[in-house]
């Protein structure tokens, strides 16, 4: 766990976040019907930076680190960081979208996994272990807790089911900066790490793969797919720490953050 000051919000801060986050809600929820067979990548990266235009925000990705996209898209074996393309969505796909807005310097960021059309019952399994195990690390955002109850969390879920996570990349603290102290890894040990205190704002985000946890990069150097060609899902809220219990600040009504 990094052991550098995790910034503490303040009630002004946190609503700033929080118009950030329902700018990202509502992009995602407008992409979500986008997802059909024949739409390209391309299409679907466009539509999000319209969408966050006309919203009067920007994305918090594009030029981040060079990164070419107004959002991640990734399909199938791809595990986060996909870029938008000539790819064409295929029936029986699953797409991670993940979104991030910043709208007067504040950042919301969030993700799904979305099926194009219907998807077996083993695939549907991934998606919802891995957005249960989402919640039940929500769960655990609240004052007093740990970090690791919440990385825990993840991982133990994921592994009762029989599948892996991805250790590379993490969640993470988010605000004026997209990638912010404290890091929240996928896995950890329950009472370590910082104590969780109000007005630490914390992005998590489940990357949950069906065979082994490896994962590699395309050639071009920014798409995250599995070593073995499994598939992979991925879902991420921001969640701010309240006195009482989490409140999750990219809330969906098609998702867990009812």
């Amino acid at each position: 766990m990094a052991k550098r000051r995790i910034p503490i919000k303040s009630t002004r801060d946190i609503e700033a976040v929080r118009r950030s986050c329902v700018i990202v809600s509502e992009v995602l929820e407008a992409m979500v019907a986008l997802c059909v067979p024949g739409v390209t990548t391309k299409e679907l990266d466009g539509a999000c930076g319209t969408l966050i235009a006309e919203r009067g925000a920007r994305s918090a990705f594009l030029g981040y680190r060079g990164f070419p996209g107004n959002c991640c898209i990734s399909v199938n074996d791809e595990v986060v960081h996909g870029i938008g393309g000539a790819r064409r969505l295929q029936y029986g796909d699953i797409v991670k979208l993940d979104v991030g807005a910043m709208l007067d310097g504040w950042i919301g960021d969030s993700a799904l996994t979305v099926p194009v059309g219907l998807i077996g019952p083993s695939t549907q399994k991934l998606l919802d272990v891995t957005e249960e195990a989402l919640r039940l690390a929500i769960e655990k955002v609240r004052p007093g807790n740990r970090l690791g109850d919440v990385c825990h969390a993840v991982e133990a879920h994921v592994i009762r089911h029989g599948y892996s996570v991805v250790r590379e990349f993490v969640g993470h603290g988010v605000g004026r900066r997209l990638h912010e102290e404290p890091q929240i890894p996928n896995y950890g040990t329950p009472g370590t790490g910082p104590e969780l205190r109000p007005g630490m704002v914390l992005a998590i985000e489940p990357m949950v793969n069906e065979g082994r946890p490896e994962i590699t990069y395309r050639e071009d150097k920014w798409t995250v797919a599995t070593v073995d060609g499994s598939l992979s899902a991925h879902f991420e809220h921001t969640v701010v720490v309240t006195e009482a219990d989490p409140e999750i600040l990219t809330c969906r009504a098609r998702t867990i953050s009812k």
